[in-house]
């Protein structure tokens, strides 16, 4: 039986990854929708190739170009958050593959979830800023949220056929990044082409400057609380500089699972399409005989304040962890534009965590609101640094 899928951020490096994926086996997937951003070339590629019934494009003033462009085919054209949010909604696809990037997954997933669609999930920020909301209204319509994320995607892999046994803890393992081993005065002096030098993997932007200060180990610690269920004191990061073990999952009895693999997005991302079933593929496979060290080291928090932030979110619960991704988000965005330092972009997630009061049970509506409000107040946050 095909599966039918809507796919959000279809021109990003995990989109274009799971188009690839799905090409592999086009009698067991049909593209029902795209999503991008404003990448209208690639996007026009896309719908070519896959021939969904529609697309969306998040700058809707690319519409009539778009259109223009397609005009030969049978492809409908939406455009912005609401057409993005039609095409969720309307679509005849039972599986959406979120892999959009920061707080503007949060929306589709849960309008998702309310016309009974599973979801495949990238979108990390998605269970960052509104975790409970989303796990209940999942477990209340009966659907699945299988994890695309490589840390996530190996911690479910791990408890398949262990829902019975309890966890002791998870460990989400982290490269390093490419300052592993800086002192706060190297980061001080750190460029941003140096931070966009991922060593193991290749991603977007911001992803790669997440990895660069952990936000993003402190962003995948949130998710999997929410995803798994889990305290935050069972949830450790370790780093491991190869990227092999891409996590762990230690039991009451103290006996540890752990998934291993090249350092490639295409197995996880198979996986979450192809759940719960594996299929044969032509991925690269571990050779044992060139891997001579697999090795750990703690993470210095000291150093990298940002996964120290994310715990604290995390604890504060409530709207908190909304703020501390929103508030990373510019400072991620200031960075890039290279309007402020590295060593700035922890300085800005605290002040705004600093300035805020704690709703403990948000609605979604007060997590978009206070989203808004923070992202409102980015030149604020920004002229209080100097």
């Amino acid at each position: 039986m095909k599966k039918h899928l809507v796919l959000l951020g279809s021109t990003g490096s995990i989109g274009q990854q799971t188009l690839s994926v799905a090409d592999k086996f086009p009698e067991r997937f049909t593209i029902a929708g795209l999503a991008a951003g404003s990448n209208i070339d690639l996007l026009e590629k896309q719908a070519r190739l896959f021939k969904p019934a529609m697309i969306a494009i998040a700058k809707k003033e690319l519409v009539p170009e778009l259109e223009k462009r397609l005009r030969d085919t049978n492809v409908r054209v939406l455009g912005g958050e609401k057409g993005l949010l039609e095409m969720v909604g309307i679509s005849r696809a039972d599986w959406i593959v979120n892999a959009l990037v920061g707080f503007s997954g949060l929306r589709p997933t849960a309008l998702a979830l309310e016309e009974g669609k599973n979801i495949a999930l990238a979108n990390k920020e998605t269970l960052v800023a509104g975790g409970e909301l989303i796990m209940t209204l999942a477990k209340n319509k009966g659907l699945d949220i299988v994890p695309i994320d490589s840390e996530h995607s190996a911690i479910f892999q791990c408890l398949q056929g262990e829902k019975d046994n309890k966890i002791y803890k998870i460990y989400l393992t982290a490269s390093g990044g490419p300052f592993r081993g800086y002192s706060l005065e190297d980061l001080s002096r750190v460029k941003l082409e140096q931070a966009l030098k991922h060593p193991n993997w290749v991603m977007g932007k911001k992803i790669t400057i997440d990895s660069a200060t952990l936000m993003n180990k402190g962003l995948e610690v949130l998710e999997a609380k929410a995803l798994f269920g889990l305290g935050l004191e069972q949830i450790e990061v370790v780093i491991h500089p190869q990227s092999i073990i891409h996590s762990m999952v230690e039991f009451i009895d103290s006996a540890v699972l752990a998934q291993l693999g090249e350092p490639d997005m295409g197995v996880p991302i198979q996986y979450a399409l192809t759940y719960p079933k594996r299929w044969q593929n032509d991925f690269k496979r571990l050779d044992w005989r060139k891997i001579k060290t697999l090795s750990f080291e703690q993470p210095d928090t000291r150093v990298f304040r940002c996964l120290k932030l994310a715990y604290e979110a995390g604890e504060a619960g409530g709207t908190m962890p909304a703020v501390m991704n929103a508030a990373n988000e510019i400072a991620v965005e200031l960075f890039l534009n290279e309007q402020i330092s590295f060593l700035d972009i922890p300085c800005i997630i605290e002040k705004a965590m600093h300035k805020h009061k704690v709703i403990l049970e948000p609605s979604l509506e007060d997590i978009k609101r206070i989203d808004m409000e923070i992202r409102e107040q980015a030149s604020f946050f920004k002229n209080d640094l100097f």
